[in-house]
């Protein structure tokens, strides 16, 4: 079952396709009919345990919680790598907390899929809020207000997170504490490359591979939102066929990208993809997972997880190349109406991708 299910008492915007689904999931007497098998029973359905789980350990500062909601062996996926096991994210919890004690996370959107059988999905758009009152990687308090986004797309059974893909725009935040992006990133990645963290793992490009032009997706006999999602990065960021930009957006689409970026039609569209390719001409994007709910009526919520690879052969503000290659995690929510891509959100950790470029060889 794709649909969303209704939302929790959790504070949070409540939307048309919201009301939908609310209105699918509850049987005649107004009780919620998602199976949750193996999860606590206050929880009412999927969004609410995501929803609930987030405040209670982050806002509630329930950091104890964690033995709760997250399996012993979880793995968090970054794009600075993985961090393995419950005790890792309770230290990264407890250093987060203590650098913003007032931080809040605010729900924006979950779009969920799977079932408690195999497992239930999930990819939650938030906005994360605070106060730079503690010591933190970045040095000592700033006294700044931080606000920047993120999107976590986690795999749950039986009450547990037991794997999670975690994406912050993590260069808007040290921008914020008023830090410079590339002098910080230099510092860190050589931190990190004295400390013995091995950086990401770049193989070839494929359109690098016995000069052949990228592959194609094969054609979906009938409408599928994650198959129209993929196509349309598929032809843009692979293809570069900005053109076909006219053939999946709607002429106002609205997009919110990492670092701030904002753009307003198809021509705005075409520009940002246009800055993100000029640094690595050879920039291939791999679509990892997706899943979506709401239907023809209503409109499609999407969540697509991605892997951009490429070359930082070309210039724009991350310096001048460096012939590095990097290898970025990134997660794209689109909702679409009336066949076409109204909005667009997408993160990527910039940050990440700047450490890449200038880790010491």
């Amino acid at each position: 079952m794709n649909e969303q299910p209704p939302l929790s008492s959790t504070p949070a915007r409540i939307t048309l396709q919201d009301k939908v689904d609310i209105q699918f999931l509850q049987d005649a007497q107004g009780q919620p009919r998602q199976s949750l098998q193996g999860f606590d029973p206050k929880f009412e359905d999927f969004v609410d345990y995501i929803l609930r789980i987030t405040h209670e350990i982050w806002e509630e500062k329930g950091i104890g919680k964690l033995y709760d909601y997250y399996a012993n062996t979880v793995q968090i996926h970054t794009s600075d790598g993985t961090i393995y096991g419950r005790e890792a994210v309770i230290a990264g919890t407890i250093a987060t907390l203590a650098a913003y004690p007032d931080r809040r996370l605010y729900g924006d959107e979950v779009i969920w899929g799977g079932d408690d059988v195999v497992g239930l999905y999930s990819s939650h758009r938030l906005t994360h809020t605070g106060t730079n009152r503690g010591w933190s990687l970045y040095g000592a308090p700033t006294g700044r207000k931080i606000k920047y986004r993120a999107i976590a797309d986690c795999l749950c059974l039986r009450n547990m997170v037991i794997e999670e893909w975690l994406v912050r725009d993590e260069l808007t935040l040290i921008r914020q504490l008023g830090l410079d992006p590339i002098a910080t990133a230099k510092e860190i990645a050589r931190k990190e490359s004295d400390a013995g963290i091995p950086p990401p793992i770049v193989g070839d490009i494929e359109r690098g591979m016995g000069q052949l032009p990228p592959k194609r997706l094969a054609p979906s006999e009938t409408f599928s939102p994650l198959h129209f999602v993929e196509q349309a990065l598929h032809d843009l960021w692979n293809w570069r066929l900005l053109n076909t930009a006219h053939d999946y957006f709607s002429p106002t689409i609205a997009l919110e990208s990492a670092s701030m970026r904002r753009a307003h039609g198809i021509n705005d569209y075409q520009a940002y993809v246009l800055s993100l390719l000029a640094p690595f001409p050879d920039l291939s994007l791999t679509v990892e997972h997706g899943c979506y709910v709401g239907d023809e009526q209503v409109g499609f919520r999407t969540a697509t997880r991605w892997r951009m690879r490429g070359t930082h052969t070309g210039y724009s503000f991350y310096g001048e190349p460096t012939g590095k290659r990097i290898n970025v995690l990134g997660v794209s929510h689109h909702l679409i109406q009336n066949g076409r891509i109204q909005r667009e959100w997408t993160l990527f950790d910039e940050f990440a991708l700047l450490k890449q470029l200038y880790r010491p060889a």
